[in-house]
This record gives structure tokens, sequence and C-alpha cells, in this order.
């Protein structure tokens, strides 16, 4: 009989490569997936890793989205 911990260790010590977990991440950040790949990555990805991959990559989303803003608000473009 298996601990109660041990799913969640198994599940830990996925591997996987940090382009498959990008390319996930990537593809959420869309919510465009096909069910076969969702299976695959469930499958094979570390849940920690997604987890800080995503918030990093929301992270430099909302950046991009500052920065963007601050551009057009100094270059005029906005209004007067």
């Amino acid at each position: 009989m298996s601990e109660p911990g041990d799913d969640l260790k198994e599940v830990v010590r996925r591997k996987a490569s940090l382009l498959q977990t990008l390319s996930a991440v990537g593809w959420s950040f869309f919510g465009v997936r096909r069910g076969r790949d969702h299976e695959q990555d469930m499958a094979k990805l570390n849940p920690v890793h997604v987890l800080i991959v995503g918030v990093l990559a929301a992270a430099v989303f909302v950046g991009i989205l500052v920065l963007l803003v601050q551009w057009v608000v100094s270059s005029g473009v906005a209004g007067p």
C-alpha cells in the first residue's frame, strides 16, 4: 500500500524540458491547446515548474504592458 505523499512525490519528480514547460504555459496564455497535447503535458510536466514559469511569464507580460502604456502616453499619441 502506498503512502499518502507518494503520489505527490511522483508528480514533483516529473522531468520535462524548459522548452516544453514554456510551450505549455505559452499556449495556456492563448487558451488554445489540443486535448491530446494537454494530456501529454499533464503526464510530463512538473507542476512546480509550471507554476514558476507561469508567474514569471505573467510578470513579464504585465511589465511589457506597463512599458507600452508609458511609451504611448509619453509620445503624445494618447491625447493632449
